[in-house]
């Protein structure tokens, strides 16, 4: 059964696999996933994106993101969807950002699944009250499904995935901590910078601040003083770059305070044979196993301690569990079967 599937992205972020966003990662992978199966794969996103499939593009939204822009960005996104659904026949509609609500499709024929890649607390009540029959919501972790509001109709969690054979490089270890994320207080990449500090290890951040006055104001405030010869910046960094680092580093520091539904990027680590220190965040429990993969700590104190016990835990052991639990094909093998199964009810 050859599907047409319509991927609606964030309209505020790129979708490609060099992009920071999670949930713009794990889109560029369905997508993939879809043409190299033969489906056809339309996606509505940011201009600049790169994908697989058909790329329906809207502007690239101006900074900053304020009211105006983001009203500006919901209407063009809108008017791209529904012109999408008018011109061809789609079986499933797949909705990726935060405020899918706003360009939410009106009630039809198609199916329409939301992904909820962040935590639930963050999106409307509304959203889980929705009664209505084409719309359904899926999670990323069996952390976040239980944080859901009681009632909510969820289909079973599918658990984020990366590209564990795409993220073998022959680079030898080298001492600094690596940490990566985007730029912006819930994140709290200061914490990894001060655990460097603490533990005499160099720490180099990567990562994106968006056009948003909080982010920015978060690296004036809280990044800038922190960095010096040890302690660096380095921006965005596309997928080899990143693949580069992950493999060398000694570790990988996540400082995280939002309650994360899931981390691509601790996944990315593992696959890289680099264990994970971590706050105890979300779901980063079900992702990083304590004193095997890596650490679970609460400050930045535990953090450089657990720095100087990494060497105690084995890159092949990291891998393995990589390629076991974490693969990009087993979670687009779950999307293509819930598509085939919405597509096939709705008929």
């Amino acid at each position: 059964m050859s599907l047409t599937v319509l991927s609606v992205a964030y309209p505020f972020a790129p979708v490609s696999r060099d992009t920071p966003g999670g949930a713009e990662q794990v889109l560029a992978q369905i997508d993939a996933a879809l043409v190299r199966a033969g489906h056809r794969s339309l996606v509505v996103a940011s201009a600049g994106s790169r994908v697989a499939g058909t790329l329906v593009p809207i502007a690239a939204p101006a900074a900053p993101f304020d009211d105006a822009q983001r009203q500006r960005t919901w209407d063009a996104q809108r008017r791209a969807i529904a012109q999408v659904l008018a011109s061809e026949r789609v079986d499933v509609v797949h909705l990726h950002g935060i405020d899918f609500a706003h360009y939410l499709p009106p009630p039809g024929a198609v199916p329409l699944l939301v992904t909820l890649h962040l935590p639930p607390s963050w999106y409307p009540p509304e959203v889980f009250a929705s009664q209505r029959a084409d719309l359904h919501l899926q999670c990323v972790s069996r952390t976040q499904q239980r944080a859901c509001p009681a009632g909510a109709r969820l289909l079973p969690a599918i658990a984020n995935g990366v590209p564990v054979q795409d993220l073998q490089a022959r680079v030898r270890k080298r001492n600094f901590a690596l940490a990566l994320g985007r730029i912006c207080p819930e994140k709290n990449l200061h914490a990894a910078l001060d655990a460097g500090h603490i533990a005499g290890v160099s720490v180099l951040l990567g990562g994106q601040v968006f056009p948003y006055d909080a982010h920015e104001r978060y690296f004036r405030d809280q990044i800038v003083p922190r960095l010096d010869a040890r302690r660096r910046f380095l921006g965005p960094l596309d997928f080899r770059r990143k693949r580069l680092l992950l493999t060398a580093a000694r570790c990988l520091l996540l400082p995280t305070l939002a309650p994360e539904t899931s981390s691509l990027v601790a996944m990315e680590a593992l696959a890289c044979g680099t264990p994970v220190v971590a706050f105890a965040a979300g779901a980063l429990p079900e992702i990083v196993q304590h004193g095997e993969t890596g650490f679970l700590v609460h400050d930045a104190g535990g953090m450089a301690d657990a720095i100087a016990r990494c060497d105690r835990i084995a890159p092949d052991h990291c891998r393995a569990v990589a390629r076991e639990r974490f693969s990009s094909e087993r979670m687009t093998r779950e999307y293509l079967h819930v598509y085939r199964q919405l597509a096939a009810a709705a008929a």
